[in-house]
């Protein structure tokens, strides 16, 4: 059975504490466009994320607000601005990297919270029940490209009821696979 593979830009997710610092008292997030996750959406705003050596300008945000403010990027774009990111599981944040999120109204320093995202499968119960899995399975994957098809390994499957099935992974994974932009993968034992 074969699945979206979508490719997940450099973005982050702001608890309300935060978002109010960085957009000022009360602020509230302004969708520009639903994502394939049932309840997430891109936003209008964006942000500056601020490393030891350099920053990235214009970051989407990624709405709605969480319970903790994470920053997702990819290591080529954690080393290139000087940032320590670790591969993690999105909300798996304690003992990631640090930087700073500049934004319009203010600045917060993070102590913790910028991670390499841990590439995923979003499964809804049914969904992993025809592909044989479980939630928190690692799995392999096997995407088809024109000369770069390859198989990642150390793929997790996260099973809800509030999920779609999509396969996500970052710009790193998704230029060396060489995807398009409509990509499709199959999980092989």
């Amino acid at each position: 059975m074969k699945f979206i593979v979508e490719t997940s830009a450099r973005h982050v997710h702001l608890s309300q504490e935060d978002l109010e610092i960085l957009f000022g008292k009360g602020y509230e997030l302004t969708k520009k466009k639903d994502l394939s996750q049932p309840g997430q959406f891109a936003c209008e705003e964006r942000v500056a994320v601020v490393g030891s050596k350099g920053e990235f300008k214009g970051v989407s945000i990624l709405g709605p607000v969480r319970k903790a403010t994470q920053v997702e990027l990819s290591l080529t774009d954690a080393r290139s601005v000087g940032i320590a990111a670790p591969v993690k599981e999105s909300g798996d944040i304690a003992g990631s990297g640090a930087c700073k999120i500049v934004g319009p109204a203010g600045e917060i320093e993070l102590a913790e919270g910028v991670i390499a995202a841990k590439r995923h499968i979003h499964a809804t119960p049914a969904d992993a029940e025809q592909l044989g899995v479980k939630n928190g399975e690692i799995v392999s994957v096997k995407i088809d490209t024109d000369g770069r098809s390859l198989v990642f390994g150390d793929v997790v499957v996260r099973v809800s009821e509030s999920y779609a099935l999509a396969m996500h992974i970052d710009t790193d994974e998704s230029n060396a696979a060489g995807c398009g932009r409509e990509q499709y993968g199959e999980i092989v034992k």
